[in-house]
C-alpha cells in the first residue's frame, strides 16, 4: 500500500503525519530521516490495528499544488 504522508518544517527538523492513518506520526532531523521514520511508524501502526483486530484504513488522500498569481 502507498499511503500520503505530509512532511512539515519544525523547529527540531520535521515532522510528518498520515491523513489516512490518524495518530501515526513522526519526526526526524532531515527529510530523510523523517521519511523513514514515517515508514517504520505506518508500519507499526498497521500491525497494531490488526493486532487488536481493527480494520486497517486503505489510503485514499492524495495532494496538488495549484498555482496562482499572487
Amino acid at each position: 500500500m502507498k499511503y500520503l504522508i505530509v512532511i512539515e518544517k519544525s523547529e527540531a527538523g520535521y515532522s510528518a503525519y498520515s491523513p489516512d492513518l490518524p495518530g501515526c506520526v513522526s519526526a526526524g532531523r532531515t527529510i530523510e530521516d523523517t521519511e523513514q521514520s514515517m515508514r517504520e511508524a505506518i508500519a507499526f501502526h498497521i500491525e497494531g490495528l490488526r493486532a487488536m483486530g481493527c480494520e486497517v484504513p486503505p489510503p485514499t488522500s492524495r495532494s496538488s499544488y495549484v498555482e496562482i498569481a499572487a
